[in-house]
């Protein structure tokens, strides 16, 4: 059985709601929408609503300027040490063009200027940056209670860790996700360059609802809305 459930009749919402819903989000307060998003269904709507009304290929439109977001930095432009396998290339760019489409991501970024950063920010913020350290790709920088910290994210057999923990995960992501589970949850907000979209809160409401990854294809979309999803498969 799927972990999504089934979507019922009594969670349908009219498609007429829905469309007028799609049209006028956008000027609606952040509170307002993350209330509505606590219904899967209406967020699997508000996707496959839009992508309907829009009548395009790629539905996904910034909600502010787009001049406004900052240019991404190649990966290849950073001092990411030689690779030993094509293997560990492979799992190392295609994290970092993820890491591209999280917001949360803010490359050759100086461990000075995440801590000033972070230090305005509420407590649990963090980010992911690149690491200056040769034989490390990415250091994680967050706000502990104690203040801004940063530790380096070490890649080793093929697998994500910490530094200092004998903790390993098969991908980055799914190491950020465990520490915000976490108990002590040292980590709460990624620390994003830009405000989600409307699209990127329903992704992520579906995610956390489903559990992420490979189950979304067991949901009624169509190819579009699932490749979006695909594109950035975590709760985050």
């Amino acid at each position: 059985m799927s972990n999504c459930g089934s979507l019922t009749s009594s969670q349908a919402v009219p498609l007429v709601l829905i469309t007028a819903l799609a049209l006028t989000v956008q000027v609606c307060s952040l509170a307002v929408v993350f209330l509505v998003f606590r219904d899967l269904s209406l967020a699997i709507h508000i996707l496959t609503s839009q992508d309907y009304l829009m009548g395009k290929k790629r539905f996904i439109t910034p909600e502010a300027d787009p001049a406004a977001r900052p240019v991404a930095i190649p990966y290849f432009s950073t001092h990411f040490p030689p690779f030993r396998s094509q293997r560990d290339f492979n799992i190392i760019t295609e994290t970092a063009a993820t890491l591209e489409r999280s917001g949360f991501y803010w490359g050759p970024l100086g461990v000075e200027e995440a801590h000033c950063m972070l230090r305005e920010a509420p407590l649990g913020s963090f980010l992911i940056r690149d690491s200056r350290q040769k034989d490390v790709f990415f250091t994680l920088s967050y706000h502990a209670e104690s203040g801004p910290v940063s530790v380096r994210i070490v890649y080793k057999r093929q697998r994500f860790g910490l530094a200092g923990s004998e903790r390993s995960f098969q991908t980055l992501f799914a190491l950020l996700e465990h520490y915000i589970a976490h108990p002590k949850k040292s980590l709460r907000f990624p620390h994003r360059k830009w405000k989600p979209t409307l699209q990127e809160l329903c992704r992520k409401r579906i995610m956390e609802a489903c559990g992420g990854g490979r189950q979304v294809l067991e949901l009624p979309l169509n190819r579009v809305v699932q490749d979006f999803l695909l594109e950035f498969p975590y709760k985050l």
